[in-house]
């Protein structure tokens, strides 16, 4: 047997993330997997003359990253040519919104939909030059008034729209919300076009579902966009009847549809775990049996391709709209609520804990949606309680956000193996505006990576795409200096990590969370040869630097997918 590498890279920092984090010089690859790692003599002498050697100068060399939560077929759907974006910078203020529509509605048939995901009031400059300012449906109607305009913020829980689209969703002054929505109202009783929560689904609901096809566009474009972030793997947090009703119905069933058959037709360039979605946003035990019937459609496919490892079931919402369940009270006064049904808190959390068990006992593993520690707590007791009714050796549940997981429950998530999918780019984004709503104290707390890994968890961190931008760079800084993107300042000084807890997080133990680290995660031999090289050396930067190093090369499968 020849070995004889196809591709080698010398002269570099080639951080293998293996058990010791140790450094190499050089690697070498052959047919799509790692071949050798050490230093350079060693490494060239496998060098034949199709070989193709690569000399680093130093540059740093990680094993593709692996986004644990990120949204691939609804990040594609959410960007052009599908939809505008209208997230910071794209946009700055609601006047650069408006003009965004405009240029739409101009080369869209009337009467058509225009949508776009991103907008923030933290980065809108009317908002912050005066707090009381909102968007309103008027910013929109001047510029798009033959045209249902929609555009989701970039928490995927408020939507802004136009009249056009109040109109043809029926919603008046007199419209009453669905049961956790909230149709805003202005100071004479019109609704100003902001519509929170379940309120969105009214209108989202009238806007035509992505077909197939178009899915599969989308997710191709994400992937080819991924490759340029260094990203070669990633989890769909949720795809099926559940997710009919958000992010624009990017999460149903149709997406899952669309990665089968991109499979099947050997046009999936990345490694994707996905999580079933069975049940909606406050659905029930009996919602999760009947939506996991027949709902795997990916047996007899490349499992190092595509591959369902798991359920998302959802416990509660997200803050800032106030809707995570706290034990105490935000500074505003809410403590949120549970997100399933029943009358009062304790049937939730006996019908959340339902949930878990059905889909624990069906063998899957469980990540759930859950912010807020007293949602945590509950979840956590829920997993515990699950195992013990159905025991399984290996479950590797976790909490998906786990914003303010206690010291409690990060000891018995550790007990059993399972962990946490934290999102530090989100803390980055929000760090000021959580001192508000939660107090200075929790919001330094906020996404404990220090506490989760010093409790023996082994921590992921993800983007939560397109929730926040998939630059996985800004999430290691954010992990090592847990500093506010709006001033600087530091946000619980006590939780920043290293730069090794950082790049395991994005690697090798989202590599366990997908049951995969004996083939995927690090640099070893034998492992896959999917590379990430940046251009520079990652140990030596200043960590304020290391959002805008570059990705010069990207290897998936030992072929190189992107090359700056």
């Amino acid at each position: 047997m020849s070995t004889t590498a196809d591709l080698i890279m010398v002269n570099g920092d080639v951080l293998t993330v293996d058990a010791d984090f140790s450094v190499a010089r050089a690697v070498a690859v052959r047919d799509g997997r790692i071949l050798a790692v050490g230093g350079n003599a060693e490494i060239e002498a496998l060098a034949g003359p199709r070989t193709r050697v690569i000399d680093l100068a130093g540059r740093t060399v990680l094993p593709g990253i692996n986004d644990s939560h990120l949204h691939g077929a609804t990040w594609g759907l959410t960007r052009p040519p599908f939809a505008l974006s209208v997230g910071h910078p794209a946009v700055t203020s609601i006047a650069d919104v408006a003009e965004a529509v405009r240029r739409a509605a101009a080369t869209t048939p009337p009467g058509e939909w225009i949508t776009g995901l991103g907008w923030d009031l933290g980065y809108l400059a009317e908002c912050l030059a005066d707090p009381a300012r909102r968007p309103h449906r008027r910013d929109l109607d001047g510029v798009s008034p033959d045209h249902p305009v929609c555009l989701t913020d970039f928490s995927g829980h408020t939507a802004w729209v136009n009249s056009k689209a109040l109109e043809l969703a029926g919603i008046t002054r007199d419209t009453v919300a669905p049961a956790g929505g909230v149709i805003d109202a202005d100071e004479d009783g019109e609704p100003t076009g902001v519509l929170k929560e379940t309120a969105q689904a009214v209108v989202q609901g009238l806007i035509p579902p992505a077909t197939v096809e178009q899915r599969k566009e989308a997710i191709r474009s994400a992937v080819t966009s991924l490759h340029a972030q260094g990203i070669t793997s990633y989890t769909e947090p949720g795809l099926g009847p559940g997710g009919t009703e958000i992010l624009g119905g990017g999460l149903s069933t149709e997406t899952l549809e669309a990665y089968v058959e991109l499979v099947r037709a050997g046009e999936l360039a990345s490694r994707v775990s996905v999580l079933l979605l069975p049940a909606p946003m406050g659905g029930s035990a009996a919602d999760v049996t009947a939506g996991l019937a027949g709902l795997d459609t990916t047996a007899g496919l490349d499992r190092e391709r595509l591959a369902v490892i798991g359920v998302k079931l959802f416990a509660d919402g997200v803050p800032p709209n106030e809707t995570a369940w706290m034990h105490d009270p935000y500074v505003s006064g809410n403590q949120g609520a549970l997100c399933v049904h029943g009358a009062d808190s304790g049937l939730q959390q006996a019908e959340l804990a339902e949930m878990i068990r059905v889909a624990h006992a069906a063998g899957y593993q469980l990540g759930v949606h859950v912010t807020g520690d007293r949602a945590i707590d509950a979840v956590v007791d829920a997993f515990v309680a699950a195992d013990e009714a159905h025991p399984r050796p290996d479950a590797r549940h976790y909490v998906i956000h786990g914003d303010f997981v206690s010291a409690g429950s990060l000891a018995k998530l550790a007990a059993r193996g399972y962990s946490v999918n934290m999102n530090p780019a989100i803390k980055w984004t929000i760090a000021d505006l959580m001192d508000e709503v939660v107090g200075k104290e929790r919001s330094d707390y906020q996404w404990p990576v220090r506490s989760a890994t010093e409790a023996g968890l082994a921590v992921c961190a993800s983007s939560d795409a397109p929730i926040t931008e998939p630059n996985w760079r800004q999430g290691v800084t954010a992990m090592m200096l847990r500093e506010s993107k709006a001033t600087g300042r530091a946000s619980g000084a006590g939780q920043c990590v290293s730069l090794e807890v950082a790049i395991r997080a994005y690697t090798v133990n989202a590599a366990r969370q997908d049951f995969a680290e004996s083939w995927k995660g690090s640099i070893e031999p034998g492992k896959v040869a999917d590379l990430c090289v940046l251009g520079g050396d990652l140990r030596a930067a200043d960590p304020h630097d290391i959002p805008a190093i570059p990705i010069d090369l990207t290897v998936f499968d030992g072929e190189v997918v992107y090359e700056r």
